[in-house]
């Protein structure tokens, strides 16, 4: 005796909608328990949806392209006793870092970053409060449209939904303007160039990851004024405790990186600073003030850059964070971090000490008001007031939202995160 099972989108954190990008089995195939079905992507990682049934695909109702969210049915799947004994995986498709998103049929979708002069500008409420639900809102705000600017929503009672705000910003963008708070021209766009006049090219498209986080940045460069400060710290008596605690690890014990005892001394420099573990409101008229400590870190993957984020590192000694920034770098780097991993930061490390560099200037993760960038460690000569003397010295980059924190509270957290790094004896005080 068999039955129908239904296979939908399981629970996927917030987010109001997923890309489809491919679909791996087709009515007739046989499929067992935790087989993958389809390949979602959002903005920041790609995701397998696994089947949670063994039978055969008796009808699938997506295609590549199509926008899904939770609990929307992806196939129907027969299952029995004589089914489920003979269910096997089909044979997997040639093992890629992370699926191609470029077969993403995307309808109106949040404007490209090289198409995008600036954002659309948000502007105090005009008149009567704009009728829309709170996702709507949190979409507008995400692109930077004021909602007082569409006239009518296409919804019931004339509220507001998600596809006014895309045909109002592709509407704003087809006529070569950008609204703003003073109603006026934007930033010209770059010309296209014909680079095959010049020489053989290929095209190829960037991935989503980077399409969006790009727009992400450029959102955040025109809308945040950005100030970074650059200093040193001498880390030798912090890197020979690390090489102690892993010379007494064992062959199987968690190799301890210095990116550990970063995050343990910035956490104590937010404890000191709050201001730093802050968000400003989109009116830009108060702080919230958090009272967790939650630490992005940027990962390095073949689609792009992610930012997976380590919960509560107050409370998680060296070990246990070293273990999870291994396991959450490998999700990353394979593309399986899902949307949940990479909400609810406070402050976000980008450390690029594994390839060099002497310093830069790293873009806010907004709505975090701060950054923290860290190269490459060198020994270099330090006066001490009598001789030259070799130290390893660290360089940090702080890049902060000057709205929140200004210059002297700047060098005042940078401070006291060098006096942390420098001694970690001060992280048990």
């Amino acid at each position: 005796m068999s039955s129908l099972v239904e296979v939908k989108v399981p629970d996927v954190g917030n987010v109001p909608e997923i890309d489809i990008v491919e679909v791996l089995v087709k009515p007739g195939d046989l499929v067992a328990v935790e087989q993958t079905l389809a390949v979602m992507e959002t903005d920041k990682a790609t995701m397998d949806l696994p089947s949670s049934a063994a039978g055969v695909i008796k009808a699938v109702h997506i295609k590549p392209g199509d926008k899904v969210a939770e609990g929307t049915l992806i196939a129907t799947v027969e299952v029995g006793e004589a089914i489920a004994a003979t269910a096997k995986p089909a044979p997997a498709p040639a093992a890629e870092p992370a699926p191609t998103p470029a077969p993403v049929a995307e309808a109106p979708k949040p404007v490209e970053p090289a198409a995008q002069p600036a954002p659309v500008a948000v502007a105090g409420s005009e008149g009567v409060k704009p009728h829309a639900t709170p996702s709507v809102r949190l979409f507008a705000r995400e692109l930077g449209v004021d909602l007082s600017k569409i006239q009518a929503g296409s919804g019931r009672k004339g509220r507001i939904l998600q596809e006014d705000v895309k045909n109002f910003v592709k509407q704003v963008m087809s006529s070569g303007a950008t609204a703003s708070s003073g109603g006026g021209a934007g930033i010209p766009a770059i010309p296209a160039v014909d680079f095959s006049q010049f020489g053989e090219i290929e095209e190829k498209p960037l991935s989503k990851i980077k399409r969006l986080t790009g727009q992400n940045l450029t959102r955040v460069w025109l809308n945040l004024p950005l100030v970074t400060y650059h200093d040193e710290v001498a880390i030798d008596e912090m890197e020979d405790f690390r090489k102690a605690v892993n010379a007494g690890q064992g062959k199987d014990g968690i190799k301890v990186t210095g990116l550990v005892f970063i995050m343990k001394a910035l956490v104590a420099a937010l404890q000191k600073f709050p201001s730093f573990n802050s968000s400003l409101s989109p009116e830009g008229d108060k702080l919230y003030l958090k009272k967790y400590y939650h630490l992005g870190i940027a990962v390095d993957t073949p689609n792009g850059l992610v930012v997976p984020v380590i919960r509560d590192v107050d409370k998680k000694g060296i070990f246990q964070l070293s273990k999870e920034l291994a396991e959450v770098s490998e999700l990353a780097r394979l593309g399986k971090l899902k949307p949940a991993d990479m909400q609810g930061g406070c402050m976000t490390i980008s450390s690029l000490g594994g390839i060099g560099g002497t310093a830069f200037t790293p873009i806010v993760n907004a709505p975090e008001v701060a950054i923290l960038g860290v190269t490459r460690s060198k020994v270099q000569p330090v006066w001490n007031g009598k001789e030259f003397e070799p130290k390893l010295m660290l360089p940090l980059d702080i890049t902060y939202d000057h709205r929140v924190i200004d210059g002297a509270e700047g060098a005042r957290f940078m401070e006291a995160l060098k006096a942390n790094l420098a001694d970690i004896r001060r992280l048990l005080l």
